[in-house]
């Protein structure tokens, strides 16, 4: 019987799954609704403001719903905000057991919403799953009790730690399967951030281009956040020819025309304090918290990651190595910055995991 729970959890959440990068700043839910072993309701997250997983599988089970079973990824929500409560709409419905796999940290939520259906006498199972559904909302989950952005730093680098060539040159480091995957990433994030070196080197366009999704010309993209304290960013720059928003960090003397500029090419500038000279990376990730923007994915370079890393703003890192040798003392290492003077005191990352793409090798794990 365990066995079978566990299943019908884990279909929840490939239901969820297929809600990232359309409710931020909602968390991404999966609901199945079980009844004599049969699945008689199906339903995930829609975009802000609009249907709840449970609603949506309840809306499908109709009047079968009555004395069924539900599977939900994230527990249900007890608060009147866009939408009624869903608690409510179980409880109306006559679900008799409800298994949730993480209570919902939200302050508004955060157990209320089991406790409201244990009183209408709604048998609650807890746990199930529990780390995959975590993970699946580890950005929502920070962003609602920190309002901070989770921040991934992705980086792609050759066996000696190499970046790129003396020369700039980095395509392509990884293969080609390993790209896809980040494309696929970058259309679960709210935001790609690089330095301001990344765009004067690479020229990159920073899009999320995959078969579905944010892949298109007219489908959502990221937004694009350039750390460029000077200024400096070509108005040229492809970034700004691109589908979606641009928004270019820089510091708080950079002159009013360079800002009028940008705005002619469509890009926003938040001008903010420095720290040694520096944007305040601290204070540039609380007013993209302030922005509702849940998750970012640091693409590089070196200086800005190091700054990051140096800062302890850093959640999760995603590491894709390949079996190449650059070498030359002159060729860019991945991480900048301070950095540490022992290895005792090196960051250790934990949670690791390894996955493979075609020669490329990616190692994930978290700082924290």
């Amino acid at each position: 019987m365990l066995a079978q729970a566990t299943n019908f959890m884990e279909c929840a959440l490939s239901l969820a799954k297929l809600a990232l990068g359309y409710t931020s700043p909602n968390p991404a839910v999966g609901a199945v609704i079980v009844k004599e072993e049969d699945i008689i309701g199906l339903g995930y997250t829609q975009p802000p403001g609009s249907t709840h997983a449970e609603v949506m599988a309840l809306s499908q089970a109709g009047a079968k719903a009555r004395g069924a079973t539900m599977y939900v990824t994230l527990e249900p929500c007890c608060h009147y905000g866009y939408t009624p409560p869903c608690t409510k709409t179980i409880i109306d419905a006559g679900i008799s057991k409800v298994h949730i796999a993480i209570l919902d940290p939200n302050p508004l939520v955060s157990g209320q919403g089991v406790k409201e259906l244990e009183k209408a006498g709604v048998k609650i199972y807890l746990g199930e799953c529990e780390q995959g559904a975590y993970e699946l909302n580890e950005a929502y989950i920070k962003f609602i009790t920190t309002g901070l952005p989770f921040v991934i730093a992705k980086f792609a680098m050759s066996l000696d730690g190499k970046l790129a060539t003396k020369s700039g040159d980095s395509k392509w480091i990884s293969s080609d399967e390993a790209r896809k995957y980040i494309h696929n990433l970058r259309h679960t994030v709210d935001a790609i951030m690089v330095g301001i070196n990344t765009v004067m080197i690479d020229n990159p366009k920073l899009t999320a281009r995959s078969s579905s999704g944010k892949g298109g010309k007219m489908k959502l993209q990221p937004l694009r956040v350039i750390v460029d304290g000077k200024g400096r960013v070509p108005l040229t720059a492809q970034i700004f020819k691109e589908p979606g928003n641009v928004l270019i960090a820089a510091s708080d003397s950079l002159n009013i025309q360079k800002v009028d500029d940008l705005g002619k090419v469509g890009a926003e500038t938040v001008q903010l304090p420095t720290k040694e000279g520096l944007v305040d990376l601290e204070e540039l990730l609380r007013m993209l918290g302030r922005r509702k923007v849940t998750s970012i994915l640091v693409e590089g370079g070196g200086a800005l990651l190091g700054s990051l890393f140096d800062q302890g703003l850093v959640d999760k890192v995603l590491a894709f190595v390949s079996p190449i040798i650059i070498g030359g003392d002159e060729a860019k290492t991945v991480v900048g910055g301070k950095g540490v003077s022992k290895v005792a005191e090196a960051l250790q990352l934990n949670r690791i995991k390894v996955e493979k793409f075609d020669n490329t090798i990616l190692i994930s794990g978290y700082t924290k």
